[in-house]
């Protein structure tokens, strides 16, 4: 019996990076995303900086959020985005919200609900992390969060963690 290919889905993907040239690590990896078999990239946010979430001292992040057409699987998507981000060079650290080469999060695929082990959609913390909400505003304001509504009517704190977008032109 021959499985149908998947129709297209809509997935959202947080980059973040503090490390190693953030911004070229983020612009890499939006790169290598559109370059993922059954993937492309359809939108992809500006850039910005915002102070590092959580208690860890470390430099600020450059953060941006994508939107990927793609027909693979939420949890085969996972897994490619853990293989990109070994092969950009995050090392696994026991540390939460360290500082990291490069960080790919799947915050929303499609309209869909996921509980899987190690994988939920929408992202859990999506509603708390303004470096997630503000880009989403920008390339996609009127996106529907299951559960949460629309993301341009979502209470966003710009202060906390401290975020600004940059300009492309900017030496950050």
């Amino acid at each position: 019996m021959s499985k149908r290919p998947r129709d297209p889905v809509q997935s959202c993907i947080g980059i973040g990076s503090n490390l190693n040239n953030p911004r070229q690590q983020v612009m890499a990896a939006i790169e290598r995303l559109d370059e993922l078999p059954g993937c492309q990239v359809l939108r992809r946010s500006s850039l910005y900086r915002s102070a590092p979430f959580g208690p860890v001292k470390q430099d600020d992040f450059i953060n941006a959020v994508v939107v990927l057409e793609t027909t693979v699987p939420a949890d085969s998507l996972l897994a490619r985005l853990k293989e990109m981000e070994r092969i950009q060079g995050r090392v696994a650290s026991a540390e939460r919200w360290g500082p990291r080469v490069i960080d790919l999060d799947i915050l929303l695929y499609g309209n869909e609900t996921i509980e899987l082990p190690g994988l939920t959609i929408p992202h859990p913390d999506i509603a708390l992390r303004n470096f997630v909400l503000l880009p989403l505003r920008e390339i996609a304001p009127d996106l529907v969060i299951p559960g949460l509504g629309p993301v341009n009517t979502i209470v966003v704190d710009e202060l906390v963690p401290a975020i600004r977008r940059i300009n492309e032109a900017d030496n950050v």
